[in-house]
């Protein structure tokens, strides 16, 4: 068992990247939010205790965080190949995946750490824009709608989220590079970090992390 980890800021396109490596590999893609919202739909132990931190509006644990990713991986056979996409988050959580990957008999094998510029990253996500009524995505710039402010498909109106404002991306990305600095530090250290421009379109981004994957 190995498993690969896509690391980036918010709006470097992990997800985007993700479902290209799945689509072309074997690669089984892990994202601890699907995971989050699958184990509290199912009504697990797990996955009740995770919705009763949400619902105070506080962050997952690490330590329930961990269990899910335990679950998850435990279900596998030992010559799966995992893609965490987001994940980990901390050096703590790094730290206890490699426990609980050794345990199992497999461990990390390359991290992919997605680089955007800045300017980009706020111009994705300021851009973006969500349909009221039924949730389509927009960009102003990269996928307008027909008429602004409209969506293209039952004509509600487009809105822009607080979580988008150019002042909050910032603020993001400013968490993100606080909380992932020793993180970064210790995937390179342990020479396991490959560097991946993601500032480009997604189509090329993809093809540079398939050509530098094991």
């Amino acid at each position: 068992m190995k498993a690969i980890i896509l690391l980036g800021a918010p709006g470097a396109g992990k997800g985007t990247l993700a479902e290209g490596v799945r689509s072309a590999t074997g690669y089984i893609h892990v994202s601890t939010g699907d995971m989050l919202r699958a184990a509290i739909k199912g009504g697990t132990p797990t996955g009740l205790e995770a919705k009763a931190w949400m619902d105070k509006g506080e962050l997952v644990p690490d330590d329930v965080i961990l269990r899910l990713v335990s679950e998850r991986l435990a279900q596998g056979q030992a010559t799966d190949q995992y893609m965490f996409d987001g994940f980990p988050r901390t050096l703590e959580q790094a730290r206890r995946l490699d426990d609980t990957l050794g345990r199992l008999g497999g461990h990390v094998d390359q991290v992919f750490l997605l680089e955007v510029p800045t300017p980009v990253i706020v111009s994705r996500l300021s851009g973006r824009r969500i349909c009221k009524s039924c949730g389509a995505v927009y960009h102003v710039t990269n996928i307008p709608p027909t008429v602004e402010g409209v969506c293209d498909h039952c004509g509600g109106p487009l809105y822009q989220r607080p979580d988008d404002s150019e002042a909050t991306v910032l603020n993001r990305l400013d968490v993100y590079l606080r909380q992932t600095a020793s993180l970064i530090e210790f995937y390179d250290t342990k020479g396991l970090l490959v560097r991946i421009n993601a500032g480009t379109t997604p189509q090329d981004a993809t093809a540079e992390l398939l050509s530098k994957l094991a």
